[in-house]
């Protein structure tokens, strides 16, 4: 039996962040510098998976609220973008390699998982064809650096689920989350709209077409907010809004309320807050309402 470790390369370096790894780390550093640690430590986050040139500020909004001292395992949602998947899919590979250094797969939990039979293997090209987990090992190494030793990822590729899906697999994440040394990392960027997406959805009351685009979506970043699943799902079947993270988000909403049972809104409202785009789920108020 072979004990080869297999490695997926940062087969994004290069083109959409630097390849340079003192001049990644420096250019994290810089957008991080700028951000307050005001909900750390975070249990959750919702960030974006643009180029950095086009995100790499506002991730930082999220990634500042990481512990490293507290965080030892993370698991990562990513929409799946070139491949049809209509359940979730897992890496056929121990190492994530990023121009800082190289994440390990947790291959305990990746067992756990796949006995469950919920789960299926993505290719080594679909794992570096795709973008949407890659965008996050940068700023999870970053954040991580001064306990790169002591930590493991679990990347996930979430595939076009239904609303009965995001529920399962809610359900079988929740116990993770139970977990305070646990952060979910939920890879999502918003409105995608024009021709080439397909989408064109305009409110003229809004004004100027941008300013219709952010009202929609901080419409849905409201509702994400209250951590309600089925209200999120109603906002996207009523606007379509082009949300291609709308999976993972999901899947979180229904890991959420799995573990903390029904809470009023207004609890909610405290525990989550999106902050220019990137939404944060902050460790005390979460853990005194899976206490209630």
């Amino acid at each position: 039996m072979s004990n080869r470790v297999l490695c997926r390369e940062a087969s994004h370096a290069g083109s959409w962040y630097t390849a340079s790894g003192p001049q990644l780390s420096a250019q994290l550093e810089g957008w991080l510098s700028q951000v307050q640690s005001t909900k750390r430590p975070s249990r959750a986050i919702i960030a974006p998976h643009a180029g950095y040139t086009y995100c790499g500020s506002c991730a930082a909004h999220a990634y500042k609220q990481v512990d490293p001292s507290i965080t030892r395992r993370i698991f990562i949602l990513g929409p799946s973008h070139h491949v049809p998947l209509s359940r979730c899919a897992l890496s056929s590979v121990d190492i994530y390699r990023t121009p800082l250094y190289d994440l390990r797969i947790d291959q305990k939990v990746y067992a756990e998982l796949w006995k469950t039979g919920m789960f299926e293997r993505m290719s080594l090209q679909t794992d570096e064809d795709e973008h949407s987990i890659e965008m996050h090992l940068p700023y999870t190494a970053k954040a991580m650096e001064s306990h790169k030793d002591e930590f493991t990822i679990v990347p996930v590729l979430v595939g076009a689920l239904s609303e009965s899906k995001e529920q399962e697999f809610g359900k079988l994440f929740s116990k993770y989350l139970a977990d305070p040394s646990n952060l979910f990392v939920v890879s999502s960027d918003f409105c995608h709209w024009g021709q080439r997406f397909r989408y064109s959805y305009y409110d003229e009351s809004q004004g100027e077409i941008y300013r219709s685009i952010e009202h929609l979506d901080k419409m849905g970043m409201s509702i994400i907010e209250q951590l309600d699943p089925v209200s999120f799902s109603n906002y996207l079947k009523k606007y379509h809004n082009t949300i291609c993270g709308r999976h993972p988000i999901g899947v979180l909403l229904n890991i959420l309320i799995k573990w903390l049972g029904p809470r009023n809104s207004k609890v909610a409202r405290q525990v989550a807050k999106f902050c220019r785009g990137a939404l944060v789920l902050h460790k005390k108020q979460i853990e005194e309402m899976g206490e209630g």
